[in-house]
């Protein structure tokens, strides 16, 4: 399946993509796509929901992110060898592990807002996990079957609060809408395999990433089992996996957003997403 949430900004409903790729509304059969409907038996009850009972969601109504009420977002950094390269950092022996706050999600459409006095604010395209059961001390086979589905996600960063500040990457990585997730939440059973995921990102129309998940040094079923170790996952946790080659930071000379820019990106499966670059309103 694939679900997404539809309507104004905090007032979403849920909805469901038929095998047409028709928009359809789901707000007759649950309230939300949230914590409490991501379970293997609320999925299969949806699953079990003859599409083309449901009523079409109006033509350009807006898309929300895909998943509600997300607790956490626990995102891995540095998880492609040749992006590692291009950061000037070495590969790591272990996940690296930081945290985006919540408030930083935002619909895959949605503008992007240019922190005030910003110079450094840069683009990643990654594959997210989404976490559908509590999830602790799980085995790397039986990570997947914690998994309720993927999303597109871009995980904007803005690299001199990131890298040049004290303290964690945390500060770079939480300004508001500097999280679009979606436009689809993607069950596993029709994503196939996430470690053979196509990722793009363009900006402006220009291609700036391309990569593959293959490449990935911790996989999918690692990751989520990694962390199961420290941390109890919830329903909901949304976990970004890192992104390939091709940040701004990577060029020489760096190249960062700005005012005005549009960055579209997309993944096999997982749909596309497109920002345009505004100022805070802040």
């Amino acid at each position: 399946m694939k679900l997404f949430r539809h309507g104004p900004a905090g007032a979403e409903k849920p909805g469901l993509i038929d095998a047409d790729g028709v928009q359809r509304d789901l707000s007759g059969h649950l309230t939300d796509i949230e914590p409490a409907t991501l379970g293997p038996d609320s999925r299969a009850r949806l699953a079990a929901i003859d599409p083309a009972s449901l009523p079409v969601v109006p033509a350009g109504t807006r898309i929300g992110p895909c998943v509600g009420r997300v607790g956490n977002i626990v995102a891995i950094g540095l998880n492609y060898a040749d992006h590692a390269a291009e950061a000037g950092l070495k590969a790591p022996g272990q996940p690296i592990v930081f945290n985006k706050h919540n408030s930083a999600i935002s619909g895959p459409d949605d503008d992007i807002w240019l922190p005030p006095g910003s110079l450094k604010m840069d683009w990643e395209v990654e594959l997210g996990i989404v976490i559908g059961q509590p999830t602790f001390h799980v085995s790397e086979d039986q990570a997947l079957r914690h998994v309720a589905g993927f999303c597109l996600v871009n995980d904007v960063s803005e690299r001199a609060w990131q890298m040049e500040y004290e303290g964690q990457w945390v500060k770079g990585k939480s300004y508001p809408t500097h999280c679009p997730i979606g436009p689809w939440l993607v069950t596993p059973d029709e994503l196939g395999d996430p470690q053979d995921v196509d990722l793009w990102l363009d900006v402006n129309g220009q291609r700036r990433q391309t990569g593959n998940t293959r490449t990935m040094i911790f996989g999918v079923a690692h990751i989520v089992s990694y962390l199961s170790r420290f941390m109890a996952l919830q329903p909901g946790d949304v976990i970004p996996t890192g992104t390939p080659p091709g940040v701004g930071m990577g060029h020489k000379p760096p190249i960062y957003l700005k005012a005005g820019d549009v960055v579209t990106l997309g993944g096999r499966g997982l749909g596309q997403q497109r920002q345009r670059v505004v100022d805070s309103p802040v």
